[in-house]
């Protein structure tokens, strides 16, 4: 099991590496296990839902690179966020196929901007993690 703090730690060590000034916080009220928030900079995580997941994951890497993998995932929204200023007031104020075709835009290329970030020797785990995703969310 991953504590806070290791998780923590992971985050980081990856916002460092890559120079990205985002602040990040232990939230465990999260319904999902990390997510970014354009609107305050910040990555919030549930290590508890961060450890159900990767618990529910079929790949064969350290639970802190699985952390790593999904962290690149929260990374693309801010790379995507930072590059196409996406008009969020369409997922307040759209119809239901508005609001379902920006989720998707977004949700596609955070997977796609995220990708650019992770290492090499991580990119299979991360690929799988993608495919995996529809099912475990």
């Amino acid at each position: 099991m991953l504590y806070i703090w290791k998780i923590e730690k992971v985050i980081q060590e990856t916002l460092s590496e890559h120079s990205l000034k985002i602040n990040y916080e232990a939230n465990n009220g999260l319904t999902v296990p990390m997510s970014y928030n354009v609107s305050h900079n910040i990555i919030r995580f549930n290590y508890l839902k961060i450890n159900g997941y990767i618990a529910k994951l079929n790949i064969k890497e350290s639970e802190e690179n699985l952390v790593r993998i999904v962290l690149y995932r929260v990374l693309g929204y801010y790379l995507d966020f930072k590059k196409n200023r996406h008009d969020t007031r369409i997922l307040m104020y759209g119809d239901d196929k508005e609001k379902s075709d920006l989720k998707a835009l977004i949700e596609r290329n955070a997977w796609i901007y995220g990708r650019t970030l992770v290492p090499e020797e991580l990119l299979r785990a991360y690929d799988r993690m993608h495919e995996l995703d529809k099912v475990l969310l």
